[in-house]
């Protein structure tokens, strides 16, 4: 497939309200029998190098596209893209989330029926996306140890409206002193039976456990 970018107005009411766009859009996954994940976090959680790494890992078996959200450039898409993976570019401008009418412009001319695996990797943001659904099966929320021990504390509201916890850079945690466990329980004070996952997207650890919960 050629590369693409779409520039977004987000200004244009284009599909109505968001909701209704992503019930639109998540019948059109369930349609081409595609599993969606939308992949969140702060700027510098490693949600790239995690989708590049399940790319690597799920190659074989599987056909995938990665549609990537940012204020503006395609760095993100360029390195899931050297993987052999397909790509598509959201540049939203100033819109710090995407939401669902930006993703139902943005697949309008793709033949969703030549994948069974998208990444939808989000705006670089903790916060602004939680609220919007984009027609996902899973909203995969990814911290990391690098942001810090209170960040699940600081964003409740996030973790309560995710499907799934990543903590990634495990393999930083000890020479930042930094208690993964602890983590963990304020997630559990948060929701106690959500899925939380320990990865090292860098060195793999945790990665292919991560497929499974996903059911790739």
């Amino acid at each position: 497939m050629e590369e693409k970018t779409v520039n977004i107005d987000i200004r244009k009411d284009l599909f109505g309200a968001n909701e209704d766009a992503a019930a639109l859009n998540a019948a059109k996954f369930k349609e081409h029998g595609i599993k969606v994940f939308d992949i969140m976090g702060s700027v510098g959680t490693g949600k790239t190098q995690l989708i590049e790494a399940l790319c690597d890992l799920i190659a074989d078996d599987h056909k995938i596209l990665m549609l990537a959200g940012d204020l503006a450039t395609r760095i993100d898409a360029d390195r899931v893209s050297s993987h052999g993976v397909d790509t598509v570019q959201i540049n939203t401008g100033t819109a710090c989330h995407l939401d669902a009418r930006m993703v139902k412009v943005a697949l309008n001319e793709i033949p969703l029926s030549d994948y069974d695996v998208m990444f939808i990797e989000n705006v670089g943001n903790l916060i602004c996306p939680a609220g919007y659904s984009l027609g996902a099966m899973k909203k995969v929320v990814v911290v990391s140890v690098t942001e810090g021990p209170y960040m699940v504390r600081k964003h409740p509201l996030t973790i309560k409206r995710a499907d799934m916890i990543v903590i990634n850079k495990i393999d930083l945690a000890q020479a930042l002193e930094f208690d993964v466990d602890a983590l963990v329980r304020d997630v559990r004070e948060v929701d106690a039976d959500i899925p939380v996952l320990k990865i090292s997207a860098k060195t793999g650890e945790g990665v292919r456990e991560l497929a499974k919960q996903l059911g790739i």
